[in-house]
Protein backbone atom coordinates (compact mmCIF):
# COMPACT_ATOMS: atom_id res chain seq x y z
CA UNK A 1 0.00 0.00 0.00
CA UNK A 2 1.24 3.61 -0.68
CA UNK A 3 1.33 5.99 1.61
CA UNK A 4 -0.50 8.77 1.08
CA UNK A 5 0.07 12.26 2.80
CA UNK A 6 -1.80 15.39 2.49
CA UNK A 7 -0.72 19.22 2.24
CA UNK A 8 -3.05 21.28 2.49
CA UNK A 9 -2.37 25.22 1.57
CA UNK A 10 -4.80 27.94 2.72
CA UNK A 11 -5.38 30.41 0.45
CA UNK A 12 -5.78 33.28 2.88
CA UNK A 13 -2.03 32.49 4.28
CA UNK A 14 -1.12 32.05 1.02
CA UNK A 15 -2.08 35.78 -0.10
CA UNK A 16 -1.00 37.63 3.29
CA UNK A 17 2.46 35.57 2.95
CA UNK A 18 3.24 36.92 -0.42
CA UNK A 19 1.77 40.94 0.79
CA UNK A 20 3.72 40.77 3.75
CA UNK A 21 6.57 39.96 1.95
CA UNK A 22 6.07 42.73 -0.72
CA UNK A 23 5.46 45.61 1.99
CA UNK A 24 8.94 44.25 3.55
CA UNK A 25 10.40 44.85 0.02
CA UNK A 26 8.57 48.54 -0.63
CA UNK A 27 10.12 49.48 2.80
CA UNK A 28 13.47 48.34 2.68
CA UNK A 29 13.82 49.84 -0.95
CA UNK A 30 12.43 52.97 0.12
CA UNK A 31 14.63 53.04 2.96
CA UNK A 32 17.72 52.21 0.72
CA UNK A 33 17.07 55.23 -1.02
CA UNK A 34 16.85 57.55 1.77
CA UNK A 35 20.42 56.52 3.02
CA UNK A 36 21.31 56.87 -0.72
CA UNK A 37 20.09 60.57 -1.52
CA UNK A 38 19.32 61.80 1.86
CA UNK A 39 22.24 60.87 3.88
CA UNK A 40 24.40 60.50 1.40
CA UNK A 41 25.50 56.87 1.22
CA UNK A 42 25.58 55.51 -2.11
CA UNK A 43 26.35 51.60 -1.24
CA UNK A 44 25.44 51.28 2.57
CA UNK A 45 27.54 47.69 2.49
CA UNK A 46 25.45 46.76 -0.69
CA UNK A 47 22.16 47.39 0.94
CA UNK A 48 21.08 50.48 -1.33
CA UNK A 49 21.51 48.02 -4.10
CA UNK A 50 20.40 44.95 -2.82
CA UNK A 51 16.71 46.21 -1.96
CA UNK A 52 16.04 49.20 -4.81
CA UNK A 53 12.94 48.04 -6.78
CA UNK A 54 14.29 49.66 -10.13
CA UNK A 55 18.05 47.52 -9.34
CA UNK A 56 18.44 44.01 -11.67
CA UNK A 57 19.23 40.68 -10.16
CA UNK A 58 18.38 41.43 -6.26
CA UNK A 59 15.89 40.50 -4.08
CA UNK A 60 13.04 42.86 -5.34
CA UNK A 61 13.50 41.20 -8.85
CA UNK A 62 13.92 37.25 -7.90
CA UNK A 63 10.44 37.71 -5.37
CA UNK A 64 8.40 39.67 -8.64
CA UNK A 65 9.99 36.65 -10.74
CA UNK A 66 8.29 34.23 -9.01
CA UNK A 67 5.08 35.82 -8.32
CA UNK A 68 5.05 35.68 -11.98
CA UNK A 69 5.95 32.19 -12.26
CA UNK A 70 3.53 30.97 -10.11
CA UNK A 71 0.78 32.76 -11.39
CA UNK A 72 1.86 30.68 -14.34
CA UNK A 73 1.70 27.62 -12.64
CA UNK A 74 -1.49 28.53 -11.51
CA UNK A 75 -2.96 28.91 -14.99
CA UNK A 76 -1.52 25.58 -16.55
CA UNK A 77 -2.91 23.36 -13.36
CA UNK A 78 -6.70 25.21 -14.55
CA UNK A 79 -5.97 24.88 -18.32
CA UNK A 80 -5.01 20.63 -17.91
CA UNK A 81 -8.44 20.44 -15.77
CA UNK A 82 -10.06 22.54 -18.43
CA UNK A 83 -8.40 20.06 -21.25
CA UNK A 84 -9.88 17.07 -19.62
CA UNK A 85 -12.96 18.52 -19.39
CA UNK A 86 -13.02 19.27 -22.93
CA UNK A 87 -13.89 23.10 -22.32
CA UNK A 88 -13.89 25.29 -24.98
CA UNK A 89 -11.71 27.61 -23.38
CA UNK A 90 -8.79 25.74 -22.61
CA UNK A 91 -6.53 26.94 -24.74
CA UNK A 92 -6.99 30.47 -23.05
CA UNK A 93 -5.67 29.34 -19.92
CA UNK A 94 -2.92 27.61 -21.90
CA UNK A 95 -1.98 30.92 -23.31
CA UNK A 96 -2.94 33.09 -20.23
CA UNK A 97 0.45 30.74 -18.81
CA UNK A 98 2.71 31.41 -21.34
CA UNK A 99 2.00 35.35 -21.05
CA UNK A 100 2.98 34.62 -17.99
CA UNK A 101 5.43 32.60 -17.95
CA UNK A 102 7.25 35.57 -20.67
CA UNK A 103 6.42 38.20 -17.90
CA UNK A 104 8.40 36.13 -15.57
CA UNK A 105 11.26 35.74 -17.94
CA UNK A 106 10.87 39.12 -19.01
CA UNK A 107 11.07 40.52 -15.25
CA UNK A 108 14.74 38.10 -14.45
CA UNK A 109 16.29 39.68 -18.02
CA UNK A 110 14.49 42.99 -18.65
CA UNK A 111 13.83 41.92 -22.37
CA UNK A 112 11.31 44.64 -22.58
CA UNK A 113 14.16 47.41 -22.29
CA UNK A 114 15.77 46.12 -25.44
CA UNK A 115 12.34 47.20 -27.30
CA UNK A 116 13.74 50.89 -25.81
CA UNK A 117 15.81 51.54 -28.83
CA UNK A 118 13.05 50.06 -31.22
CA UNK A 119 10.39 52.33 -30.22
CA UNK A 120 12.51 55.62 -30.42
CA UNK A 121 14.09 54.34 -33.70
CA UNK A 122 9.92 54.35 -34.52
CA UNK A 123 8.92 57.88 -32.94
CA UNK A 124 12.36 59.78 -34.57
CA UNK A 125 13.88 60.51 -31.30
CA UNK A 126 13.96 60.05 -27.35
CA UNK A 127 10.63 62.23 -27.16
CA UNK A 128 10.77 62.99 -23.47
CA UNK A 129 6.73 62.52 -23.46
CA UNK A 130 4.68 59.22 -22.97
CA UNK A 131 6.96 57.37 -25.14
CA UNK A 132 10.27 58.47 -23.17
CA UNK A 133 10.56 54.47 -22.25
CA UNK A 134 10.20 53.51 -25.85
CA UNK A 135 8.91 50.16 -25.20
CA UNK A 136 5.92 51.54 -23.69
CA UNK A 137 4.11 51.64 -27.28
CA UNK A 138 4.56 48.01 -27.26
CA UNK A 139 3.46 47.23 -24.08
CA UNK A 140 0.04 49.41 -24.83
CA UNK A 141 -0.31 47.24 -27.74
CA UNK A 142 -0.20 43.25 -26.13
CA UNK A 143 -2.54 44.65 -23.59
CA UNK A 144 -5.21 45.92 -25.94
CA UNK A 145 -4.64 43.58 -28.01
CA UNK A 146 -4.84 40.75 -25.35
CA UNK A 147 -7.91 42.73 -23.70
CA UNK A 148 -9.97 42.58 -27.15
CA UNK A 149 -9.04 38.90 -27.68
CA UNK A 150 -10.18 37.69 -24.11
CA UNK A 151 -13.41 39.97 -24.35
CA UNK A 152 -15.51 36.36 -24.86
CA UNK A 153 -12.85 34.37 -22.50
CA UNK A 154 -14.02 37.40 -19.69
CA UNK A 155 -17.24 37.24 -19.74
CA UNK A 156 -17.89 33.04 -19.23
CA UNK A 157 -16.35 33.39 -16.13
CA UNK A 158 -17.98 33.53 -12.63
CA UNK A 159 -18.74 36.84 -11.50
CA UNK A 160 -16.54 37.21 -8.72
CA UNK A 161 -13.26 35.96 -10.65
CA UNK A 162 -14.40 38.52 -13.66
CA UNK A 163 -14.45 41.76 -11.26
CA UNK A 164 -10.80 39.38 -9.79
CA UNK A 165 -9.22 39.59 -13.34
CA UNK A 166 -10.00 43.02 -14.27
CA UNK A 167 -9.02 44.50 -10.58
CA UNK A 168 -5.77 42.39 -10.86
CA UNK A 169 -5.19 43.69 -15.07
CA UNK A 170 -6.21 47.51 -13.86
CA UNK A 171 -3.59 47.47 -11.24
CA UNK A 172 -0.74 45.71 -12.95
CA UNK A 173 -0.78 47.58 -15.99
CA UNK A 174 -1.43 51.34 -13.80
CA UNK A 175 1.89 50.42 -12.51
CA UNK A 176 3.69 48.58 -15.92
CA UNK A 177 2.80 51.69 -17.97
CA UNK A 178 0.61 54.47 -16.13
CA UNK A 179 3.10 55.29 -13.74
CA UNK A 180 6.07 54.43 -16.14
CA UNK A 181 4.73 57.19 -18.14
CA UNK A 182 4.76 59.60 -15.47
CA UNK A 183 8.57 58.17 -14.92
CA UNK A 184 9.27 58.94 -18.27
CA UNK A 185 8.11 62.56 -18.40
CA UNK A 186 9.79 63.18 -14.63
CA UNK A 187 13.10 61.77 -15.84
CA UNK A 188 13.22 63.78 -19.63
CA UNK A 189 11.71 67.14 -17.36
CA UNK A 190 14.25 66.77 -14.56
CA UNK A 191 17.64 65.67 -16.38
CA UNK A 192 17.77 61.85 -15.33
CA UNK A 193 16.49 59.10 -12.84
CA UNK A 194 18.82 59.97 -9.85
CA UNK A 195 17.08 61.44 -7.24
CA UNK A 196 14.90 60.27 -4.32
CA UNK A 197 11.60 61.71 -5.82
CA UNK A 198 12.16 59.27 -9.01
CA UNK A 199 13.46 56.28 -6.87
CA UNK A 200 9.51 57.09 -5.31
CA UNK A 201 7.72 57.02 -8.57
CA UNK A 202 9.72 53.52 -8.97
CA UNK A 203 8.45 52.59 -5.57
CA UNK A 204 4.76 53.05 -6.80
CA UNK A 205 5.09 51.17 -10.21
CA UNK A 206 6.89 48.29 -8.97
CA UNK A 207 4.44 47.81 -5.60
CA UNK A 208 1.48 47.83 -8.00
CA UNK A 209 2.60 45.68 -10.31
CA UNK A 210 3.34 43.24 -7.27
CA UNK A 211 0.35 44.08 -6.04
CA UNK A 212 -1.55 43.20 -9.52
CA UNK A 213 -0.03 39.72 -9.81
CA UNK A 214 -1.12 38.75 -5.96
CA UNK A 215 -4.60 39.90 -6.72
CA UNK A 216 -4.68 37.52 -9.66
CA UNK A 217 -2.79 35.13 -7.85
CA UNK A 218 -5.53 35.49 -5.28
CA UNK A 219 -8.44 35.29 -8.26
CA UNK A 220 -6.83 31.94 -9.35
CA UNK A 221 -6.72 29.92 -6.29
CA UNK A 222 -10.27 31.15 -5.54
CA UNK A 223 -11.79 29.50 -8.92
CA UNK A 224 -9.29 26.79 -8.34
CA UNK A 225 -11.37 26.29 -5.03
CA UNK A 226 -14.46 27.19 -6.70
CA UNK A 227 -14.00 23.92 -9.18
CA UNK A 228 -12.42 21.81 -6.46
CA UNK A 229 -9.62 21.23 -8.60
CA UNK A 230 -7.20 18.82 -6.66
CA UNK A 231 -2.75 17.94 -7.25
CA UNK A 232 -1.63 15.07 -7.02
CA UNK A 233 1.66 14.55 -7.09
CA UNK A 234 2.89 11.19 -8.27
CA UNK A 235 6.51 10.06 -9.54
CA UNK A 236 6.88 6.74 -11.67
CA UNK A 237 9.26 4.18 -12.61
CA UNK A 238 9.96 3.23 -16.19
CA UNK A 239 8.01 0.54 -15.92
CA UNK A 240 5.69 1.95 -14.57
CA UNK A 241 4.68 4.00 -17.48
CA UNK A 242 3.49 0.56 -18.76
CA UNK A 243 0.91 -0.31 -16.48
CA UNK A 244 -0.51 3.40 -16.65
CA UNK A 245 -1.08 3.03 -20.61
CA UNK A 246 -2.66 -0.42 -19.88
CA UNK A 247 -5.18 1.10 -17.48
CA UNK A 248 -5.78 4.02 -19.88
CA UNK A 249 -6.50 1.38 -23.06
CA UNK A 250 -8.53 -0.78 -20.54
CA UNK A 251 -10.64 1.99 -19.64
Amino acid sequence: MPHIDEIVLSRWVIIRILTGITLLLLVASVAGQFIKHILGYDVAVGFVRLFYLDAEANIPTLFSTMLLLLASLLLALIAIFKKSCQDPFHRHWIFLSLILLYMAIDEASEIHEMLNKLGWWITGRRSGGIFHYGWVMFGMAMATAVTLSYFKFLFHLPSYTKVRFIRAAATFLGGALGVEILEGLYSASHGGENSFQFSMLVTVEEGLEMAGVIIFINALLGYIQACQIEVRLRFLEPTDHREVDAQRHAA
